[in-house]
């Protein structure tokens, strides 16, 4: 299934400054980064609860925000892009 995740990290510490690069770094290992705050991640149900965990881990519920929206297996007709910044098929073959 697509999974969009969202974040929003307050930077206005060092340790906000960090911590928006864990998540980052994080969210790098699960999807494609579209915008500077925005990954799409193909991934089960199992995956998706891992980032989730993971992410859950780092930020400070305080003054950080998480979101993902679920966009299912048909995710195809439900995305369109415009602008800059083209992206690749998730699911397709990438050769190295």
């Amino acid at each position: 299934m697509m999974v969009l995740i969202t974040y929003d990290v307050n930077t206005q510490t060092a340790e906000g400054r960090k911590r928006l690069r864990k998540v980052a770094k994080e969210c790098v290992n699960y999807g494609q980064r579209v915008q500077n705050s925005v990954f799409e991640c193909v991934m089960d149900s199992a995956k998706c609860l891992e980032v989730k965990h993971k992410l859950e881990g780092i930020i400070d519920k305080e003054s950080d925000s998480l979101r993902f929206y679920y966009l299912g297996n048909n995710y195809k007709n439900k995305v369109e892009h415009i602008g800059a910044k083209e992206t690749f098929d998730l699911e397709g073959v990438l050769i190295f």
